[in-house]
């Protein structure tokens, strides 16, 4: 089996698809994006993809390393994007060549089912108790909202009071029917976090992700151990690399490697297996689409440090594009209290539909984060 041409499909919301084809008509799917900076991406996949064409697709390993190794200069988002995507559509091949499901040629599913979590709220956060009472309705009692939005620097009492004012009024109004997490975005500085994850605490959240930018990554330590909240991290760290320089430091306690960031399915079963080692959960960074999310489920059901996982439907940024838009397959994606189970197709088990990857891409219009300011004029962390 040869390699014979690829195709990159940019659509809505911000996601953007690859298709690699075969000389045997078997079509591997991969989702190669950087959120913002996805033709960018597409860029980096056309030029890898000179190391592909011709090639065994069922090389995944062998390849793997050309793409990563083979230029001089390696790493970052726009790189390990490209080749997540590339190696998602690899591993698709082989599967659907083999009449396997993927995470059955890594060993086997480890678990049943996994547990996931949806998006509640937006950037800006607000409202937050009524949109949780609807999800909490359709079945779902683990979340995900922002913890804050614009924060200086060192910011004012009356704004720390408004960030606990509004996480308290959750926990209180819900009590124990919901578990949540809360994203700091990296809009928090470390003087800052010191303080909200002190007054944080009551709220019993199940994580705080991002407490501070990954360029801060020797503070996670420092702040671990002054809360007794779980610290999350990962989803700007893009190689095994990255993620070691967080091991050695210590403080997180679940990592979030986003499987269409940090080198695909081969690269995120190394990041999962150092994470066991060092007695770290893994929950996979997953605000994309289907395909993304199915090679998630790749190591979620192969990793025995899986603890649960992110989940794109009807979160903030699809503005009425959905997940399973781009499905052919949608019953095997369907949820039982929140939970998920595997993937049973060839492959990574998800059945897209081209067409409608087709008409979506057509006059696609690239997605670009918000760029926020303080008051002052200064630029505030989106």
């Amino acid at each position: 089996m040869k390699i014979t041409g690829i195709k990159i499909y940019p659509v809505p919301p911000r996601w953007q698809f690859l298709a690699i084809e075969t000389d045997e008509g078997i079509t591997g799917w991969g989702e190669p994006v950087i959120e913002g900076r996805a033709d960018t991406v597409a860029a980096a996949v056309r030029e890898l993809s000179e190391y592909l064409i011709g090639q065994d697709p069922r090389a995944t390993n062998s390849i793997w390393q050309t793409l990563y190794r083979g230029g001089f200069y390696r790493g970052g988002p726009i790189l390990m994007s490209a080749i997540a995507g590339i190696d998602q559509a690899l591993w698709d091949i082989k599967g659907k060549e083999l009449g396997r499901p993927v995470y059955e040629l890594l060993g086997g599913a480890c678990r049943d089912k996994v547990q996931t979590y949806v998006w509640a709220g937006g950037d800006d956060p607000e409202g937050e108790i009524q949109q949780l009472s609807r999800l909490l309705d359709m079945g779902w009692n683990t979340f995900k909202f922002n913890g804050c939005g614009k924060l200086q620097h060192i910011d004012s009492h009356s704004a720390v009071d408004a960030i606990t004012s509004r996480i308290g009024n959750i926990r209180e109004h819900f009590g124990n029917r919901i578990d949540f997490g809360l994203d700091f975005h990296g809009r928090v500085s470390v003087p800052m976090a010191k303080v909200l994850l002190k007054e944080l605490e009551c709220t019993r959240p199940l994580f705080v992700e991002e407490p501070v930018l990954p360029e801060q990554f020797e503070a996670y330590s420092v702040l671990s151990n002054q809360t007794s909240i779980v610290l999350a991290a990962g989803e700007r760290m893009y190689s095994r690399f990255d993620f070691k320089r967080v091991f050695e430091r210590g403080g997180i306690g679940i990592l979030q490697p986003d499987l269409s960031h940090a080198g695909g399915i081969t690269e995120c079963m190394k990041i999962a297996a150092m994470a066991e080692a060092y007695d770290v959960a893994i929950a996979p960074h997953c605000p994309l689409g289907p395909v993304a999310l199915a090679a998630c489920l790749v190591v979620d059901f192969t990793s025995q440090n899986a603890a649960i996982q992110e989940i794109s439907m009807g979160i903030h940024y699809n503005g009425g594009v959905e997940m399973l838009d781009y499905v052919k397959n949608k019953s095997d994606f369907e949820l039982d209290n929140g939970y998920i189970r595997p993937l049973n197709k060839p492959g990574l088990g998800v059945e897209i539909d081209e067409d409608v990857v087709k008409e979506a891409s057509r006059g696609m219009q690239f997605w670009r984060n918000p760029v926020w300011y303080h008051e002052d004029g200064a630029l505030a962390e989106w």
